[in-house]
């Protein structure tokens, strides 16, 4: 089960940069089939390779296991930036997603 999810995970995220299964293994000192071969469940990354993968995703590791989140990236700059902000501010801020999150 995790695998699989693993598997699709890894595919949303690469197509989400736009690059192919291909050019990703290049890029991260693979042979060319590496990543669709990940993607295919044929194999899975070392724990260096994973981190390489996530490096190269720019995502950490927790963003990656987040399977609900279609934008990790842009999540985890949102987190850091709230961090920055005064109690008033965030306060300000909860506020406003509560209210958009209800309309939807």
């Amino acid at each position: 089960m995790y695998e699989e999810k693993f598997c699709k995970r890894l595919i949303q995220l690469r197509m989400k940069k736009d690059v192919s299964a291909r050019d990703m293994s290049l890029s991260i000192g693979q042979n060319p089939g590496y990543i669709n071969n990940i993607e295919t469940g044929k194999s899975l990354p070392s724990m260096t390779n994973f981190f390489y993968i996530c490096e190269y995703l720019e995502i950490t590791p927790m963003d990656f296991f987040n399977f609900d989140s279609s934008r990790p990236k842009e999540i985890d700059m949102l987190y850091n930036n709230l961090n920055k902000l005064s109690d008033s501010q965030f306060n300000n801020i909860q506020e406003i997603v509560n209210d958009l999150v209800k309309s939807k």
